[in-house]
């Protein structure tokens, strides 16, 4: 893994920018793209620059069960207003939060993945070392899925939404084995929430127990954290300010 620590968020913004361009320079055409409040920085800073992905493709994570893409708390929702209305690609992709067929959904989100290999891979990490909605206890083998979400994963989602009861308890997720086919993966965490996952997935076993474990099995991740985020690492990395 190639570890990169910064001062903060904003500094973070601008150097997982830097993979982006790296990526297209490097003739990448699909994206895998991630909502949450982390790669917000990095979205705001390939729409404040000339990179241009007309001609490319996004595939999202994951999509909330129930929820339309009009909703302001959808995940499609999220994309259109930090990044595809200001920064527009050929085509976008997202889970049908309100497909009436759960498994027909993951099939055919399966087939779309299948039909756009993804060339790089943005990853959030969740408190409990999930990655997508794939909680710990997940199979490193499975596809697209509808997940039932852990109490904690809701709790942390609580703050997008004016009330708790309101978070969706379940939602469609990218499954581990699809994200482990992606040929390059940059994971994204900041704050001292995300301290004890960040340990687990670099330092700790490979284990379904800690899902981000598994990118130690992958040949290009890419971890961008910053300080806190780092704090419960044993090795010392010089920080990006």
């Amino acid at each position: 893994m190639n570890i990169i620590v910064v001062e903060n968020e904003q500094v973070g913004g601008r150097e997982g920018y830097k993979v982006f361009e790296q990526a297209l320079a490097n003739g990448a055409n699909v994206f895998g793209l991630a909502t949450g409040s982390t790669p917000v920085t990095i979205y705001e800073n390939i729409v404040a620059s000339d990179l241009d992905f007309s001609e490319k493709t996004s595939i999202n994570l994951d999509e909330y069960q129930g929820l339309a893409g009009t909703h302001e708390q959808s995940y499609r929702y999220f994309m259109d207003e930090h990044l595809f209305n200001k920064k527009p690609f050929k085509e976008t992709f997202v889970p049908n939060g309100l497909a009436e067929d759960p498994e027909a959904e993951a099939k055919r989100y399966d087939q779309v993945i299948a039909d756009h290999p993804i060339d790089m891979q943005i990853l959030g990490i969740g408190q409990n070392g999930h990655i997508g909605f794939n909680e710990p206890g997940t199979s490193f083998d499975i596809t697209t899925h509808l997940v039932d979400l852990a109490e904690s994963t809701i709790e942390a989602n609580a703050r997008f939404f004016a009330d708790k009861n309101d978070v969706p308890r379940r939602a469609y997720s990218m499954g581990i084995g699809s994200i482990m086919k992606s040929k390059q993966i940059l994971l994204v965490a900041y704050g001292e929430s995300k301290a004890d996952a960040i340990a687990g997935m670099i330092e700790g076993p490979v284990t379904e127990e800690m899902p981000a474990s598994v990118l130690q099995r992958h040949d290009n991740v890419t971890v961008l954290i910053d300080k806190a985020a780092a704090s419960k690492l044993s090795q010392k990395f010089d920080v990006k300010a």
